[in-house]
């Protein structure tokens, strides 16, 4: 049996890093948080990338194939919080937030002002109930500066549950 209150307590206690993710289709770019992300093997590279439905930048990484991703620093808590506001509230989050961004050889782009980026192409994609998990492998690693990432938990951000 589901015991709701159980469920909340254990799911509230996983562990997060918080992640920007990009995507560009075309003439259309997006970017957002995530922090369901789980590297899933060594070799080759792959990670696992949890995208909410409802993710505008969600149909640019289906029709493009690719992504990019990284790490917040530790004191980017404000841009993560930024990031996740929808592109319908937002706008083009780019020129809203003033991000540096730097193109990456494996398409898109990077936050310039990050830990460093991940150029990420598409193996497959499941439906995971109000999300999208894409599998994809990693082509592309950069670094851009040293630091610790920041966590959902040290930021204050949580899920229901």
């Amino acid at each position: 049996m589901l015991d709701p209150d159980a469920r909340k307590q254990l799911l509230r206690s996983f562990t997060y890093g918080l992640f920007w993710v990009s995507a560009v289709h075309r003439e259309e770019r997006g970017v957002f948080t995530a922090n369901w992300v789980s590297q899933a093997s060594f070799d080759p590279p792959v990670i696992m990338l949890s995208v909410e439905k409802t993710s505008s930048t969600r149909s640019l990484i289906e029709a493009s194939g690719h992504f990019v991703i990284g790490p917040f620093r530790d004191d980017q808590r404000e841009l993560a919080g930024n990031l996740g506001r929808p592109k319908s509230r937002a706008g083009d989050k780019i020129v809203a937030y003033d991000l540096d961004v730097t193109p990456m050889e494996s398409g898109g782009f990077a936050l310039s002002d990050s830990l460093g980026a991940l150029g990420c192409r598409v193996w497959s994609e499941s439906d995971a109930g109000d999300s999208i998990v894409f599998i994809a492998e990693v082509i592309e690693a950069r670094v851009f500066s040293s630091g610790t990432p920041l966590t959902m938990s040290a930021a204050g951000f949580r899920h229901f549950g």
